[in-house]
């Protein structure tokens, strides 16, 4: 049998690469993987543990929370506050950061999540997720909501993790990208998907239909051209993927192609983006560059926005580097 790598033995190699590295880094993905872990094995359980369901409650964003949003929540929390590898956190879920508790040791990183993103998805048994980004803080500090606005080109690691018929774990320290599958016998992760490559072209999107009434006008052009297929300017047909999971429509474009795109709409004017920047578009972002893809709002490119909130929105296009560029030159036509 050929040796199979686990993550914590591709993090560790990774680290011995870099003469000033203190292992910090690897102790605190550890420490997220495990708490990844134990979401995965509710999410699992489900109805089975009574975790499925309304909250019935609202997040900061003003949604209902599933009961599992909660939980995973606390997983999260819990298992990153004590490690002396933080200094804060921050979470989809919560409307400010979160502070380390005092009597655990400040380090120099910050965390933000996403713990169950898709979790409309969880009652139908369909796939979710958790997606995290890591960046840098300024050491012995109690940091301040200033601190966690920071482009997503700062990031030093993103990652996502998706529940689906396998738990995988996407992984990039911004040297390519790695997919790792938990086996469940072992309870590791083991490296399946060496540096993923996004294909250039595709002949597939992803988007909500059902908004298309409210969509901007380069929207509109770029999904009639995909509808017209090889009536169209782009002469071949598209097939339509639509999961409702970001993890889980990510994931597919970094495995066969695709373009995502969560765009602007007049739909709520309260509320012209749906994605989040801190917890799902900048760590998406980070991934699908390192794999080869372009992510951008159309107008500019995700990672080089400056954060004016740790909930701000924004419209979200990502994947294959032919189609997003394509609906970039769209935007700036008008």
């Amino acid at each position: 049998m050929s040796h199979k790598v686990t993550l914590t033995q591709f993090l560790i190699e990774q680290q011995r690469g870099l003469p000033d590295a203190s292992g910090t880094f690897t102790l605190l993905l550890n420490n997220i993987v495990t708490a990844c872990k134990k979401i995965s094995h509710l999410v699992n359980r489900g109805e089975l543990i009574g975790v499925l369901g309304s909250a019935e409650s609202e997040n900061i964003q003003g949604e209902i929370q599933k009961k599992l949003d909660i939980i995973t929540n606390d997983i999260m929390v819990n298992e990153l506050n004590w490690t002396g590898h933080l200094a804060g956190m921050a979470s989809e879920e919560i409307d400010e950061p979160i502070k380390i508790p005092e009597q655990y040791p400040k380090g120099k990183y910050l965390v933000l999540f996403d713990p169950l993103d898709g979790s409309s998805n969880i009652d139908v048994n369909l796939a979710v997720g958790t997606i995290f980004s890591i960046i840098r803080c300024r050491e012995g500090v109690h940091p301040e909501v200033q601190d966690f606005l920071r482009k997503g080109a700062e990031q030093v690691c993103a990652g996502f993790v998706l529940y689906g018929p396998s738990t995988m774990m996407v992984l990039t320290t911004g040297h390519g990208v790695n997919a790792f599958t938990l086996d469940q016998d072992i309870g590791e992760f083991i490296l399946t998907h060496c540096n993923m490559k996004i294909p250039e072209a595709t002949s597939e999107f992803a988007i909500n239909m059902s908004n298309q009434r409210f969509w901007e006008p380069p929207v509109q052009r770029y999904i009639e051209d995909c509808v017209r297929g090889t009536d169209g300017v782009t002469e071949k047909n598209y097939n339509m993927r639509w999961i409702a999971s970001l993890v889980a429509d990510v994931y597919r474009i970094l495995t066969r192609g695709g373009v995502f795109l969560y765009p602007l709409d007049c739909k709520n004017l309260a509320k012209p983006a749906k994605l989040r920047l801190m917890y799902e578009a900048n760590p998406m972002a980070f991934i699908i560059e390192q794999a080869g893809g372009l992510c951008s709002t159309g107008r500019e490119r995700i990672m080089d926005i400056k954060p004016e909130s740790i909930h701000q929105r924004v419209p979200v296009i990502l994947g294959s580097k032919e189609e997003v560029e394509r609906i970039m030159q769209y935007h700036q036509q008008g």
